[in-house]
Formats: C-alpha cells, sequence, structure tokens
C-alpha cells in the first residue's frame, strides 16, 4: 500500500476512530504464527530443522514465551532457529531481541523482503491446502469480534486494523474466525507499506471529520505506543491504550501505567469501550 492510497482511504465522517493492532489486539494468532515460522525453518534450513523434529514441542512453548518481542511475523522463523540450537535463551531474548536479530539475520544469510515473503508463502501454501487447519490455531479473544462489529456497524464509529500482520491473513481471519468484515481500504499492513504505524495515524487524524472527532489507538506493544509519544503534538490527539491481554510483558504493563499518555486495559473495558461509542455514549 503506497502512501497516497493510505491517505486516500483514510477519510472517515465518524464521532469516533478506532485505529486497532490486530495481533494481541482482536487475535491470538501465536499459535499460528509460531507453527508457522517452525514450518519456514524447515523450508529454509531443511538440514538444522529436519533431524531435530523431536525438538518442536520446545521450541513451540519457547516461542509462545518469546512472543512478546516479535514486531514482524517471519521473526518467529530467526526465534524458531535461535531457540532450537539454544543460541540465546528465552530470557536474553525478551531482554534485547532488537539487538539479537540483525546478528542473526547476517550469520544466518538472511535478506528481509526475502524473509517476509518466504513467511508469507508458508502461510498461503498451508491457507490453500487446509485453510480450515491454518484457522484453527488463530483464536479471536472472546468478546472482542462482536464489539468490533458493533463499533462497524454503527454510523457513530469507524473502525481500522493497522497491523504489521499482511492483510490478506488479518481479513481472513476476521471474516472466517469473527464474522468481521472491516472494508479492504481500512487495513493497513505495515509489512506491505512500509508505512510506520505512526504515519498511518497522523493519515487518519488529517482526514477525521473534524477536531471534535475522538482518535483511540489500541495497541499491544508498548514501544508502539512509546512511538507515538515521542512524535509529540502532531499526535497528541490520539487516546493511547494498551491491552494487558496481548503480547506484553508485567514490566511494560507496570511502564505504560506510568505513563501519564498510555491507559492499559482490560478485555472488558475494551469491549465496554467499543460498545459505548458504537451507542453514541
Amino acid at each position: 500500500m503506497a502512501r497516497a492510497e493510505a491517505s486516500a482511504s483514510a477519510g472517515t465522517g465518524a464521532d469516533v476512530v478506532f485505529a486497532l493492532d490486530f495481533d494481541g489486539v482482536v487475535c491470538d494468532s501465536e499459535p499460528e504464527s509460531s507453527i508457522s515460522g517452525w514450518k519456514h525453518g524447515v523450508d529454509l534450513w531443511p538440514e538444522v530443522f529436519g533431524p531435530a523434529d523431536a525438538e518442536k514441542g520446545r521450541v513451540l512453548d519457547e516461542l509462545r514465551l518469546v512472543r512478546p518481542v516479535v514486531e514482524t511475523g517471519f521473526e518467529n522463523t530467526l526465534l524458531a532457529r535461535a531457540l532450537l540450537e539454544k543460541i540465546h535463551t528465552v530470557d536474553d531474548i525478551i531482554a534485547d531481541w532488537g539487538g539479537l536479530m540483525p546478528g542473526l539475520m547476517e550469520r544466518w544469510g538472511c535478506d528481509r523482503g526475502e524473509m517476509v515473503a518466504g513467511y508469507g508463502k508458508i502461510r498461503d501454501d498451508w491457507m490453500a491446502a487446509d485453510l480450515d487447519g491454518w484457522l484453527a490455531p488463530n483464536l479471536v479473544y472472546p468478546g472482542v469480534a462482536e464489539a468490533c462489529i458493533a463499533a462497524e456497524d454503527s454510523a457513530n464509529c469507524d473502525v481500522f486494523i493497522v497491523t504489521t500482520k499482511q492483510a490478506r491473513f488479518a481479513q481472513a481471519i476476521m471474516r472466517r474466525k469473527g464474522n468481521l468484515r472491516i472494508p479492504d481500504n481500512r487495513v493497513f499492513s505495515q509489512t506491505v507499506s512500509g508505512l510506520p504505524k505512526t504515519d498511518v495515524l497522523a493519515d487518519l487524524q488529517a482526514n477525521a471529520r473534524d477536531d471534535d472527532v475522538r482518535l483511540v489507538f489500541v495497541e499491544d506493544k508498548l514501544s508502539t505506543l512509546e512511538k507515538v509519544c515521542k512524535v509529540g503534538t502532531a499526535l497528541e490527539r490520539w487516546e493511547l491504550y494498551l491491552v494487558d491481554w496481548g503480547y506484553n510483558t508485567e514490566a511494560e504493563r507496570a511502564r505504560a501505567a506510568a505513563n501519564p499518555r498510555i491507559t492499559v486495559v482490560n478485555v472488558d473495558e475494551f469491549v465496554g469501550m467499543l460498545n459505548g461509542a458504537a451507542e453514541g455514549k
């Protein structure tokens, strides 16, 4: 999605604009993304993963523990190999994945674009061969889809998905697992566009009906919310929420609670926010 396309599609006449992250807010995709990471590893490095099937259960368990560090899906592949070969511990990864990942990319001769495409192909092939099997480990959080539907169906709200996930995967899960239909031009994939979420939020704000529109950004990644805070006054109209059921740690939730711009919410509070906005409250 090019920047011009993102700007053109961002117009809204609603009283409340919700910009929702997908993984960790709407969908618990960790089981599927971890399995896809293992499958991608088998495809890329059969000599490493092929003889190690007995280790798969351990690696998948550890991938769930490190899920809070993942920004883009292909990182699961790197994590799977690092954990399989015990190059880094779970604690080391949680502490400094941003510092560790470039070294692994160089060590294994990985190109980011090729990794994104390869990881996407693993999912595409899985979906083509067994769509129900691919959908099964993607879990929509209880109550969230229904509340999103209520907001999307209300004239008071517009719901946008702002995600690092490739849009076709998010759409498949929303439609098949949650009966949630968000127009394609309101699903922004950072992986595809290359636009940081702060740019998408700026476009949404610029295209809001007027200055009275309420702007709500909901994330499970504290680092993303902190980037919005660092932008300063340009994005100060956005209400920022960190969900406590997503891919974040207790320490991150405590840090968020200490930030006056960020509110930590549980799933009942989030559902209530969406339903209240849908009703014009």
